[in-house]
Formats: structure tokens, sequence, C-alpha cells
């Protein structure tokens, strides 16, 4: 019986939607009648404590002092009235929160005093485009949580595969999904107010510009030559910073193409070289291009021998977890500086753990 249904039940499986639907109390009746809602999570009376609180922390309020400060917040509407439904239809839950300025208010309200008010509102106002959603998943994750960003694009042409579950926060349940699609939903299920573009199919020569327009912020973290040469070659006619981290040695590279215009790519190691020249590499020339990228002579030994097995004996670039959440952390908060026009110089930055922790020398 299970087995004759298997089918007929995959056929059901959601792995194209990204986008929660933002509803209010008077639209729900439609949506339980034509979706399938599997969970209601209503947690509003939890939201609107923490809200009043955040507004006066340190305040201590009798029973009848709260819901007085309940009742003012809602304003004679029902709880049920206030504030939004988000559906996430790929999920099937439906989940009860604050109106938008005041679930960003709390929930960004322990980032304070590490990010003030001021800055938090400047930087939700700002577009955030990543490219390459591996690392690039994490940094757009880490910066959603912290706030850096309130819209973000998103590009990869892959999908999730079993072995990308040893760097990528999901699970086996959501194998085969468009790795956008699977960034746009987590960024969405931890902010449904988030503004969220995915490209995916990767960049191209024809969808380039496009994914640049009204950026504040590019994040490149793909493994293709040709992207990542075009997208500066972009990024620095239109004078947009770029941060890479190559999870290796916790590198993270800086390109204030904001502040520099002239700035050579990637600090002058690719000489004059092209995206147009580098567009018909084969796997040997752009894996030699991408070790001159990195310079070859400061990745870590491990890296270092697995140049050598790349094709033979490894797949492709050994990366781990640790390394990706670090870069993650690292972009992220490089980002921060960048967007709140905080000192942070171009360069070449080293967060090697393997010599502050490990006792490497």
């Amino acid at each position: 019986m299970i087995i004759s249904a298997l089918p007929e039940l995959a056929e059901t499986c959601d792995v194209t939607s990204w986008r929660p639907e933002l509803l209010d109390a008077a639209q729900l009746p439609d949506l339980f009648a034509n979706c399938q809602v599997t969970a209601v999570h209503d947690r509003i009376d939890d939201q609107l404590e923490e809200l009043i609180s955040a507004r006066e922390p340190g305040r201590v309020r009798t029973p009848g002092e709260w819901a007085a400060a309940k009742a003012e917040v809602l304003g004679g509407r029902q709880q049920v009235d206030y504030g939004t439904w988000a559906f996430y239809p790929w999920i099937g839950r439906l989940v009860h929160v604050l109106p938008r300025d005041e679930f960003r208010f709390v929930r960004t309200d322990r980032n304070r005093n590490k990010i003030t008010r001021e800055e938090q509102t400047a930087m939700l106002g700002k577009r955030v485009a990543v490219v390459g959603l591996s690392v690039g998943n994490s940094a757009a994750l880490t910066a959603a949580m912290e706030g850096v960003g309130g819209a973000f694009r998103l590009a990869d042409f892959d999908r999730l595969g079993l072995s990308n579950l040893n760097r990528l926060r999901t699970g086996v349940h959501d194998l085969g999904v468009e790795k956008t699609v699977l960034c746009a939903r987590q960024l969405f299920e931890l902010d449904p107010y988030l503004d969220v573009e995915i490209w995916r199919a990767g960049l191209t020569g024809e969808n380039l510009d496009g994914f640049l327009d009204g950026a504040d912020l590019v994040v490149e973290e793909c493994d293709t030559a040709w992207v990542k040469i075009a997208i500066r070659e972009q990024a620095r006619h239109r004078g947009i910073p770029v941060l890479m981290d190559t999870n290796d040695r916790g590198l993270l590279d800086v390109e204030r193409f904001d502040l520099e215009p002239d700035r050579p790519l990637l600090h002058g190691r690719i000489g004059d070289v092209t995206a147009n020249e580098v567009a018909g590499l084969d796997r040997a020339e752009m894996v030699a291009l991408m070790v001159q990228m990195v310079d070859g002579t400061r990745i870590s030994p491990a890296l270092t021998q697995a140049m050598t097995e790349i094709g033979r004996t490894l797949s492709s670039w050994p990366q781990l977890a640790s390394g990706t959440m670090l870069g993650g952390a690292l972009v992220t908060d490089a980002a921060r500086r960048v967007l709140l026009g905080k000192p942070l110089p171009s360069g070449r930055y080293y967060v090697d753990l393997e010599t502050i922790v490990g006792g490497a020398t």
C-alpha cells in the first residue's frame, strides 16, 4: 500500500515555492479553503510581551499593567487581527507575527548596542547580492540574522546534493532543491518581511547587469572563473564593493571598488586578464587560475595537496562546515562595516584558526 502510493506522494512534494504569502486575518478563511495548512503557529501574545519589554526594558509590571500595555499596542483590535499571518507553502505552516517594523525591532533587540537602532535601520535599507550558495548560503543567512541587509539577491545554478550536506545547514528532505530556492526559504523563515530575489540559472552575460542593478554590496562565492572576473569588472564599473571568503585559512578578500574605482581585480593577482579571456578555459586551466587568485604559496597544506588530486581521487575542492560557518561570520562582519561606512580597507585578511588556536606556525 505504502509503496504503491510513493509516486503520487512524490508529485505533491513542493520543491519550487520559496516566497511566503503575507496575509491579514480577513484572508485566512480563503487560505484554509484553498490550501493545505498543516500547522498554525500563533505566539503573538509572547511577541507582544517582548515588544513591550523591549520598549521599556527593566520595568516591572503587574498582570493588570501587562494587560493594559497589550491593549494599548493592539489599539482596540483583537489579537487575531494584529500583525501579519505568514503562510509558508513549502511546509504548510501558518505563522502569526508582529507587524514589520515591530517584528524587526524585537528580532534585532539583542544586537544592541553592538549595533545601534539607527545603524540597524540603515542596514535594513541595503541590498546584498550573493553569488554561489555554499559559503554564500552561510553568509546570506548570517547577514540576515544580524540585520545586515533587508534585501537579498541570490544566484546559483546548482541543486542541493548529498555531498553538500557536509557544510550547508539543511537536511535530507531538501535534497534536489535548487540552492537559490533553499536559501530564499531559509531567509524568509527567519524574516518573512525580507525582500528576496533569486537567479535560478546562475549568472550569464545576459543577466549580470540586472543582478547588480541597485546592489549595495556583492558577496562572491562561486567556483566559476568567468563569473568571478565578470562580476568584479561590473562591480568596479558601478562602484560596488565586493567581499569573498575562500573557505581556507579563514581567507577574506575585500575589494572597495566604491572607494577605489581603478583598483586592480583580485588585488592585481591575475594581472589584466578579462572575463572574456577566461570564458573558454578547461578544468586544469581554471584550477590554475583559481590557485593564482588565492595565492598558492599561502593556502593550507591540506588544500595544497588536494589541488593535485581534484579530478583524480577528489571530485572537487574540499570544504568544511567549520570553514563555511567561519566564512559566513567573516563576510557578515565585513559587510556590516562597509554598509555602515566604517573603516575597512581593501585587502586580504586571514583568520586562520590553525594558527590562532591550533598552535601551528
